[in-house]
């Protein structure tokens, strides 16, 4: 039996007060001893480094950014903070390799670049604004929800509000240069993109859309192209829903998504090499309002904590089939909205 430890990142709207930390059971899939390591307001998303740091959304006032925390100290100690005035981010994501952060803000619809230094703390060295908007209520302005790696050591940003996915050259500074851009049908709202095995195909969530797409991705130019699309939702679901996160198994053949309205994971197979996908299953987090998810170390076990209801739900993995099965339901996270086990 191994404990892992897992991080979870919540609204802090309700009872919530920060990041909190719980022991996974890798051999029963069981949560245990839940405890709050960090107190911040609003830590919606966060993201570690190999070197054990925490790069943590917080809110201060007027202020929104980038906490850097201490994760080997408990309680997590704080090392610097980036913070400027205006909203939160959304999305961080990390590359080792070049020492950089990325943070992906939604509500200025830009995308922030920074060195790590010596000590973990962050230097911000480039900043990109998208422009535009789209058809839907929710498509005023540029929305970017997603800022990080694709399997060449570009980044790719995803801008929910466009309809675009951006692909920019990254110096080892953290200079950004976009190189090509695409554009989803009107009002796919796309969230997330994930990449298979061998990098060539990408899969873009669309959260207004309830959607997910195959695109060819194209490692010369940095370009993608869009191959095929398939529901998380039954045909016949008329109530709202946000498709919020994706997850792709190690090895290309099983593809995890969220709904929230639905209330449930959504499982596709692969096929052709990645290149076809096709829904298998739809399956309830007995709970409401799934963000996040993810996979154990081993892949053994999905874990999905559920906004709304503040539980968490564990689903054990078929890793033939791909299909899940439920494990664990009623532990508790208030407002939990991102995962993320630790080294």
């Amino acid at each position: 039996m191994t404990v892992h430890h897992v991080l979870f990142g919540t609204y802090t709207k309700k009872t919530s007060k920060g990041v909190y930390e719980a022991k996974f059971d890798d051999q029963t899939g069981q949560l245990s001893d839940a405890e709050l390591v960090y107190e911040a307001t609003n830590p919606t998303y966060l993201a570690l480094s190999k070197a054990n740091k925490a790069y943590v959304v917080d809110k201060r006032g007027d202020l929104g950014g980038v906490a850097v925390t201490d994760n080997d100290k408990r309680p997590m100690v704080e090392i610097g903070a980036n913070m400027t005035e205006g909203s939160t981010p959304a999305y961080i994501g990390v590359d080792e390799d070049r020492q950089l952060v990325f943070a992906g803000y939604y509500h200025r619809g830009t995308i922030e670049s920074y060195k790590i230094l010596a000590n973990g703390s962050l230097e911000l060295k480039d900043t990109f604004q998208n422009e535009g908007s789209g058809p839907r209520p929710e498509q005023g302005s540029a929305h970017i929800h997603f800022a990080n790696l694709t399997p060449d050591k570009r980044l790719v940003a995803v801008d929910l509000g466009t309809d675009e996915v951006i692909t920019f050259d990254l110096s080892d500074d953290g200079k950004l240069t976009e190189v090509a851009r695409y554009e989803s049908i009107a009002g796919f709202g796309p969230r997330h993109i994930r990449f298979s095995k061998d990098g060539e195909y990408a899969y873009l969530l669309g959260e207004l859309s309830s959607l997910l797409s195959v695109l060819k991705y194209n490692e010369e130019d940095g370009s993608f192209e869009h191959l095929m699309t398939a529901p998380t939702i039954p045909s016949d679901w008329d109530d709202h829903n946000g498709a919020a996160a994706i997850r792709v198994s190690s090895d290309g053949r099983f593809i995890y998504t969220s709904n929230r309205g639905h209330d449930t994971i959504a499982v596709f197979k692969t096929s052709n090499m990645g290149a076809e996908i096709e829904l298998i299953q739809n399956i309830s987090v007995e709970g409401s309002f799934p963000r996040d998810m993810a996979l154990d170390p081993e892949e053994k076990f999905l874990v999905v904590p559920n906004q709304e209801t503040d539980n968490v739900t564990v689903f054990a993995r078929d890793a033939e089939t791909g299909e899940l099965s439920l494990v664990q339901k009623d532990f508790t996270i208030p407002e939990g909205v991102r995962i993320a086990f630790e080294n």
